[in-house]
């Protein structure tokens, strides 16, 4: 048997916007806007999280591999590059009625608690958090 293993996630990112995609629903991605190497528009970001549309028709060039998820978008009108690790990818699920996944550390993977904020970024904490223990949360949007 064999105990080390390659992630997870990114084959059920894959898996999971495809039968997203193939149930005509507009597959979204939910991001931890706040770990090193997350290149996404800040002026989206909303408490420390973002909510990326991955549908073909709302982006061009998706790659989603073991490295990450990346892509060219327009915000605002702008067109920009995104990318972002896989370790800050929280959940991918359906727009219309939020079927999919929030994913956990899997084994192996950094916790997303452990790396340090990007050098010459400030560090987004908020004393609002009441659960204190500075882990990001899922909420619904509608």
């Amino acid at each position: 048997m064999k105990d080390k293993m390659t992630p997870s996630r990114p084959y059920l990112m894959r898996a999971l916007n495809e039968w997203i995609l193939d149930n005509d629903c507009t597959p979204y991605v939910l991001v931890d806007a706040g770990l090193p190497n997350v290149q996404v528009p800040d002026d989206y970001v909303n408490n420390g999280q973002i909510v990326l549309n991955i549908s073909p028709s709302a982006v061009r060039s998706l790659l989603i591999n073991q490295d990450g998820l990346s892509f060219n978008a327009r915000f605002g009108g702008v067109p920009m590059d995104i990318y972002v690790p896989l370790i800050a990818i929280l959940a991918i699920y359906a727009k219309e009625n939020g079927q999919g996944m929030v994913f956990g550390s899997e084994a192996g993977a950094p916790d997303p608690d452990d790396p340090p904020p990007p050098p010459g970024k400030p560090e987004k904490t908020s004393k609002s958090d009441s659960s204190g223990s500075g882990r990001p949360s899922l909420k619904v949007v509608k």
